[in-house]
């Protein structure tokens, strides 16, 4: 089957629709799926429930869909660097389903394993536990928490090969392989793209099995959440 599609919007066309659940992936703005967001965007898909590790920030990312307002439902662990998203979760235009950031890393990855529900002691007495239910186990009490799996993810990796086999690059290998066995369908985007049987068979994160269509999307902007740096030392400027 030849998975190789010619741009983002090609690549999902015929998959979206209203109310649908989509994951994607990446880290803060790392090992995003920018282009592949910005053909949801294009299609004017709306009531989505989106399942990310985090909202983008304003302007970028799934940043871009809430300014069109298209979701209507997020299940992250992070929003801190989106003033949009605050204003319209608090306004009560988005809805939003908090996780502990390990809880939904292994959410996503039981719903990628078959498994429904799993018990974590994490969140155990605080919020996050509200309406679960709690079973003890030697001693101590868990709570359960239900598996994720969804209509379509959408994952960005370093590269793949024709047969759709990725390979993740350091940060970007966080939600992006979890979410591209948590699907019905999934699509890439790859920065490099070989033929098969360029990638070392040990090397590959993601089989290509998993994977029902991809875009090459050479040289993505690198986006940088936050600039940290440190304040110049003029002393040491004066002696150079």
């Amino acid at each position: 089957m030849d998975k190789i599609r010619a741009s983002a919007v090609e690549a999902l066309a015929g998959l979206l629709h209203d109310g649908m659940t989509i994951m994607a992936g990446g880290f803060g703005l790392c090992g995003i799926p920018e282009a592949l967001i910005e053909a949801v965007r294009l299609s004017g898909a709306r009531n989505l429930t989106v399942i990310s590790n985090n909202a983008g920030v304003d302007g970028i990312g799934l940043g871009t869909l809430l300014e069109t307002r298209q979701i209507r439902k997020m299940i992250s662990s992070y929003v801190g660097e989106n003033k949009l998203f605050a204003q319209q979760f608090l306004s009560g235009e988005l809805e939003l389903e908090f996780n502990p950031q390990g809880t939904l890393a292994e959410r996503i990855r039981a719903g990628g394993a078959g498994i429904p529900a799993f018990f974590t002691k994490t969140g155990y007495g605080t919020l996050i536990a509200e309406g679960k239910p709690v079973q003890e186990f030697d001693g101590e009490n868990y709570i359960m928490e239900r598996g994720l799996f969804a209509d379509i993810a959408l994952v960005h990796a370093y590269k793949g090969d024709d047969e759709g086999n990725l390979v993740y690059r350091k940060t970007a290998r966080n939600f992006n392989p979890v979410m591209a066995t948590a699907a019905k369908v999934t699509i890439a985007e790859v920065e490099h793209l070989v033929t098969a049987g360029e990638i070392d068979p040990d090397q590959i994160h993601t089989p290509g099995i998993f994977i029902s269509g991809l875009v090459h999307v050479p040289a993505p902007a690198k986006h940088i959440e936050q600039r940290t740096t440190r304040k110049r030392n003029a002393a040491l400027e004066g002696a150079n």
